[in-house]
């Protein structure tokens, strides 16, 4: 398996919409594995194929209770009326932290690495880990959703970041 670089924000790749898998080759499984090695490397909750370079609609997504999520071409197709105003992050904005506002429950359609599809509903943290990482797929960061950037003596206050 091989850790991958991943975008920083500036790089214009992060705002392009991916195209969408049409064959699920080997090349597509080793980047399913080298995404989720590299995710959990940098300690993130999902990874998305564009903030590796990759302009394909491939995510992954690993909670603590969720475990592996593999998602080629996901699409949402159920949201909660219900909605969250939760911290949120990213990989590929290093030191930033905003707020946002989630629906509170997502169902998304996808394929599995097999090609099957599969439909699985997630709440809380695995619904915002939905949210955002399908957003990457349509060149849309969390910062451009985000209700408030925190400012650093916010971050400092929530324990983000020391003082």
């Amino acid at each position: 398996m091989a850790i991958l670089n991943i975008l920083k924000e500036d790089d214009p790749a992060l705002r392009k919409i991916c195209r969408r898998v049409e064959e699920i080759t080997p090349r597509t499984l080793t980047l399913l594995d080298d995404m989720a090695d590299t995710m959990r490397k940098a300690g993130g909750v999902g990874l998305a194929g564009p903030q590796v370079g990759v302009l394909r609609r491939i995510v992954v997504i690993e909670t603590d209770e969720s475990g592996l999520i593999e998602l080629i071409n996901p699409q949402i197709i159920k949201k909660s009326e219900k909605t969250q105003e939760t911290y949120e992050g990213c990989l590929s904005l290093p030191g930033k932290w905003g707020i946002t506002s989630r629906p509170m429950t997502v169902t998304v359609r996808a394929q599995n690495r097999k090609g099957e599809f599969f439909e699985i509903t997630g709440t809380e943290l695995l619904a915002k880990a939905f949210c955002h990482e399908i957003d990457h797929l349509d060149g849309i960061l969390y910062s451009d959703v985000a209700l408030h950037m925190l400012t650093r003596e916010e971050m400092i206050e929530e324990g983000f970041i020391e003082g």
